[in-house]
Parts: structure tokens; C-alpha cells; sequence
């Protein structure tokens, strides 16, 4: 949540998908505390504590969306593939699973390399492949 709104930059695979875990954890749980206190309103299965849940993280959720397409070359504009059936969906998917750009892309650079990299990298000239990752 230190990036609540922050939609530049890039998400690494690991970011998004441990916040999405964690997401829906704490949602299930915002579920079932609706369900136990009976405030259950939409349809049943949503109350309260639940959309207020969801009212607070819906804008960090896209964000770290968006850092994820970005993180592997695409527009954030790239998520609205999501709403076409399945296909759209599948394809979403495919690159939410999809492993970095190795190199600086348009918004910003590898978020995988860490400083020490770049400190061997201006040590030893051009990075070899034992340099790499």
C-alpha cells in the first residue's frame, strides 16, 4: 500500500501477485465478517465491511495492475482487453504471468536489477551473462 495511487513505474510479478493474494485473503474475510454479523445486502453476499473494503483498495488494485503492464512493455489502457470474453481475459492473463522486460523500457527501468548491478555494470564496463539476473 506505499504506492496507494501510484500509477507510473513498474510492478514486478512477485508485487502484483502477493498483493492480489493478499487482496483477496482480506477480502474473504471482509466477506465473512458480513455474513457473520448479517449485513449482507447485496445480493445476499456483500455488505458493508466489504465494500467499504473494497472502496479502499480499489484504486491501489488498478494501480498495481497498471505497474504490472507496464512491466512488461504495454500501456496501462492494456487492461481494457480484460473485458472481452474470454479471449481478452486469457490474454490479460498471459501477461500478468509474463516474466519483465530485461532492459529499461518507457517507464522506468528493470525493477528486478538492483543497485548493485548497475555498480558492477560501471565496474567492469559492458554486464556478461553471468551479470544478468
Amino acid at each position: 500500500m506505499r504506492q496507494y495511487a501510484d500509477f507510473s513505474g513498474r510492478a514486478r510479478r512477485m508485487e502484483y501477485w502477493t498483493f492480489t493474494l493478499f487482496n483477496g485473503i482480506f477480502a474473504m474475510v471482509a466477506t465473512g465478517v458480513d455474513y457473520m454479523v448479517e449485513s449482507n445486502f447485496v445480493a445476499g453476499m456483500y455488505g458493508i465491511t466489504y465494500l467499504t473494503y473494497w472502496l479502499a483498495t480499489a484504486v491501489p488494485s488498478l494501480a498495481v495492475l497498471v505497474r504490472r503492464m507496464h512491466d512488461v512493455g504495454k500501456s496501462g489502457w492494456t487492461i481494457l482487453f480484460g473485458i472481452i470474453p474470454l479471449i481478452g481475459t486469457i490474454w490479460l492473463l498471459v501477461l500478468l504471468f509474463t516474466d519483465s522486460q530485461k532492459e529499461t523500457n518507457a517507464w522506468g527501468p528493470n525493477p528486478k536489477v538492483t543497485e548493485d548491478h548497475y555498480d558492477m555494470i560501471d565496474q567492469f564496463g559492458e554486464e556478461t551473462e553471468e551479470q544478468r539476473f
